[in-house]
Formats: C-alpha cells, structure tokens, sequence
C-alpha cells in the first residue's frame, strides 16, 4: 500500500490543466506514478517533461529503451515498471517474450544480441555499481554514439531515480 495518498483529481480543480496533459500522452489514463507526483505538480510536470524526453526523444532505438527500463526495474526490485513495460511497451517494440521474460538472467541466456549484451553490462554497471569500468564503457562505445551514450546514460540515471521513488513510496501498479 502507498505511503503517501494518491491524489483524487475531483478534489483538485486547480490541477485540471496539468492532468489533462498527463491523461493525453497515456491514452486517458491517468497513472498512480503521477497522482502521487501531483502532491507537488512543479515535479510532476518536471518528470513528465525529463520522462518523454529520454523516452521519446532520442536516437534510441525502442528495444534499447525497454531493455534498459526493464532492467533497471529488476535490479531494483519494482514491479510498477515492470508491468507497465514489459507487455505495453517492449513488446510493441518487437522484443520476443522470451527475451522479456530472460531479461533477469541476461548473462545466461542466448537471446539477446552482442550490442544488446553491451547495453544489459552498463545498466547492471550504472544501476549496481555506479562507477561503470572502462571495459563496460568501451564495450557500449562499440555499438552507440557519443549521442545515444549520453541519451542511455540519461535514462538509465532516470528510470534508478524513479525506480527508487516508487519503492520507498510503496506506489501500487495500477489494478486496470
């Protein structure tokens, strides 16, 4: 259950207009991500903006993306993102089931290309360790840009942070 209350949009008139722009990029919905950001709407609008643009504004390509997003998700441990990603999103991106459901034991599977072992290596170095080596660095340099590195580096750094928020706030997955 949630630490903190997750905000009833009846009761918040004055935050039609930010909600609105929540509901329009998520099919209407408006997620328990946000109405918790919504106690503070400068932060919910901050993270939506930081959200779709290392999402959505990048040179990488969708599996990359969900790759990283759903493994900084199991590193840390949170569900929400997980089955948010997992069957909205990677697999419209053309991920196989089976590389979703490998995805928490990478190292030992065989289904997951060399660049995309690279990319798995420096989000377990990002997420576990911090201090990425030169080996892991050198190795996503063999594969991503000087652009798409910094682009990886910044989602990866932004789905650690949000993973981390929604496991100390204790936000449930949404039920429908």
């Amino acid at each position: 259950m949630a630490r903190v209350s997750l905000i009833d949009e009846e009761n918040h008139p004055e935050l039609s207009e930010i909600i609105g722009k929540l509901r329009g990029a998520r099919g209407g919905r408006l997620l328990n991500i946000y109405r918790m950001m919504l106690h503070s709407p400068e932060l919910a609008r901050g993270w939506f903006e930081l959200n779709q643009a290392v999402r959505y504004r990048t040179e990488i390509d969708g599996q990359s993306r969900e790759l990283a997003v759903m493994r900084v998700a199991i590193l840390n441990g949170v569900d929400y993102i997980l089955r948010a990603h997992g069957p909205a999103y990677a697999l419209k991106e053309g991920l196989a089931k089976a590389q979703v459901d490998a995805l928490a034991n990478w190292r030992e599977s065989q289904l997951f290309s060399a660049s995309q072992r690279a990319l798995l290596a420096y989000v377990d170095a990002m997420t576990r360790d911090i201090d990425v080596s030169d080996t892991v660095f050198a190795e996503i340099r063999n594969y991503y840009s000087e652009r798409q590195t910094v682009e990886l580096t910044m989602l990866i750094g932004a789905y650690n942070m949000l993973s981390r928020v929604l496991k100390a706030l204790k936000i449930d997955p949404e039920t429908d």
